[in-house]
């Protein structure tokens, strides 16, 4: 019932009705008196004691009895209340629940955004895939990210991003993925949904996930490369933002997070492709599974031990062609099971060192004899936060993408492996204008790309310039 402070407010009370004076008295001298929530008295009609109890719970906070009662109204007042003190009691924790069921689902919701604005050139040589020259034209091209961060009832933060892009792809123009970059995609500047999660705090130290889109493995745990893993402001490459292994998840799915302390937690997840096709379903969809322990040394320095189950997820899009599909394409039954070491060291508060190992072991479920491959790759990423100024980043990158080390499958009698190796060479420095603008000039060199000697290295230059707010 809901108090009113006129009986104009209820629709059913009309001036020539028998209890319009009483109730424009009783308005006039208490300041209140309770209606439905529909604007209606309904006095031709009996009262429950439910609905007197309400309307007594309602009305006695309002009313200021030193000034208005008389001393019969307080005894008749008290009689009342404790006639009624069951149905109060009722009645008020029904109200409490309702409360805390209908209070405000969302409270704040807040914006962000990020441009980056980049001319990109590649050095002329040999493209890695054939004896064609390299797409060397200078582009100038561009990225631009929306986030919406909505803090819903409790602890639960719902994240919406949403990005309209034009880069070009890299990895066409020098024929190897050895050569993408971490903020590469191409809309064709259409606005698209980036990624639309939840995160949920359940307790002190358990956290709940889920991706409607845009997931990845990397947003269940911590990767270990903190300065470098960002898109916008870190490595320039997608290889120097983390271990391959964990690109290997889909964009749908849920994830938790427990910190058994503060040295060690525990994060799992699971990623699926998005999947329409009824003959296809959940059960077949390509996907990818983590497990990672990660243990907190101390504020700088961190450990993770990591394993990824993946189904038809292998290609990460960073290694040479027989790495992002070790059996040549002729199976739709690929299964992995990857093993990551990252750790990160902070020597200083000016020098961080960082690295990971990735190991991947997969097998062709649907070929004769079920053939394997083993993937390996590595790196180590320097980092110099704050040189010159509050903000800059000199980052430097020496790695090795992934490589089929070993394999039995065979395409024309010869084993499906790489016999040479790359090394991917990177730096770049981002240089702080302001607090939300900064420029990053960069270097990528790939020497052997596509783990082939006979390839010519691959140059790619660029100048990042990020605009955030």
């Amino acid at each position: 019932m809901n108090r009113v402070s006129s009986v104009a407010e209820l629709s059913d009370v009309k001036p020539g009705d028998w209890a319009y004076q009483t109730l424009q008295a009783l308005i006039k001298r208490y300041g209140v008196i309770a209606g439905y929530a529909d604007g209606t008295f309904r006095g031709n009609r009996a009262l429950t004691r439910y609905e007197f109890a309400a309307a007594l719970s309602a009305a006695i906070p309002k009313v200021d009895l030193s000034t208005f009662a008389t001393k019969q109204d307080l005894e008749d007042l008290q009689r009342m209340q404790t006639e009624f003190s069951k149905e109060l009691e009722l009645v008020k924790g029904k109200i409490s629940r309702l409360e805390r069921i209908i209070q405000p689902v969302s409270e704040t919701t807040k914006f962000t955004g990020e441009v980056i604005i980049t001319p990109i050139v590649v050095g002329r040589a040999e493209k890695a895939d054939s004896d064609q020259p390299t797409d060397s034209e200078l582009t100038i091209s561009n990225r631009a990210k929306l986030n919406f961060l909505t803090k819903l009832g409790g602890k639960t933060l719902l994240r919406t991003t949403i990005k309209a892009n034009n880069i070009p792809s890299i990895q066409r123009a020098t024929g190897t993925d050895m050569a993408r970059l971490s903020f590469q995609g191409d809309s064709r500047n259409r606005l698209e949904l980036d990624e639309l999660s939840l995160r949920s705090q359940l307790s002190k130290r358990a956290t709940l996930f889920a991706f409607a889109a845009g997931g990845g493995l990397n947003k269940f745990t911590e990767t270990l490369n903190p300065f470098l893993n960002s898109s916008g402001e870190g490595s320039i490459s997608r290889f120097g933002q983390r271990n391959p292994i964990y690109r290997q998840g889909g964009e749908v799915g849920v994830g938790f997070s427990y910190q058994f302390s503060k040295l060690i937690s525990l994060d799992i997840g699971y990623l699926a492709d998005k999947v329409s096709n009824p003959k296809v379903g959940v059960g077949n969809a390509a996907y990818g599974a983590i497990a990672q322990l990660t243990f907190n040394i101390s504020k700088r320095t961190g450990l993770g031990v990591t394993y990824v189950r993946s189904f038809n997820r292998l290609d990460t899009n960073t290694g040479s062609d027989r790495a992002n599909a070790p059996f040549n394409n002729k199976s739709d039954a690929v299964t992995a099971d990857s093993f990551g070491l990252e750790t990160t060291v902070g020597l200083s508060k000016k020098l961080a060192l960082s690295g990971w190992v990735g190991f991947s072991r997969a097998r062709a479920q649907d070929l004769p004899g079920k053939p394997s491959a083993s993937l390996f790759n590595w790196a180590v990423t320097i980092a110099f936060p704050n040189l010159g100024r509050e903000g800059n980043l000199l980052g430097i990158v020496i790695g090795q993408p992934p490589k089929v080390t070993a394999s039995d499958f065979r395409v024309r009698g010869k084993l499906f492996r790489d016999e040479d190796t790359s090394f991917h060479l990177e730096t770049f420095y981002r240089i702080r204008l302001t607090k939300g603008i900064s420029i990053t000039p960069g270097l990528l060199v790939i020497t052997s790309p596509d783990h082939n000697r006979n390839n010519d290295p691959i140059f790619v230059g660029i100048i990042r310039t990020t605009f955030s707010f």
